[in-house]
């Protein structure tokens, strides 16, 4: 089944996500997910269900420093790993809407 983004490239649906959709996605990044990926994948999930929103870069950086630890909550690392704009690839491959305040 053909994944349904929206003009942004984003999923239309959160319940449309899967690790086989977030592979897809990464693609579309020109990004291959590693283990570093699907950690963080998971923790941008986890934060879109606390907070009802995905992470601009700022909370994100702050989220993954609580809850990993300084050596993965920078902005250094998640650019490493999502080097276009970690905010809002990370949103895009995690299967969440755009980060507010990300143009």
């Amino acid at each position: 089944m053909a994944l349904q983004l929206d003009t942004d490239g984003y999923l239309d649906k959160l319940s449309d996500w899967s690790e086989s959709a977030a592979q897809e996605l990464a693609a579309l990044e020109s990004i291959d997910l590693s283990p570093a990926h699907w950690e963080l994948i998971e923790l941008a999930r986890r934060y879109y269900e606390e907070f009802d929103h995905a992470p601009a870069m700022r909370p994100l950086v702050k989220w993954i420093k609580r809850e990993v630890g300084p050596d993965k909550g920078n902005s250094i690392y998640l650019h490493r790993l999502f080097p276009v704009s970690p905010a809002k690839q990370l949103a895009r491959v995690s299967g969440l809407p755009k980060p507010t305040k990300c143009l």
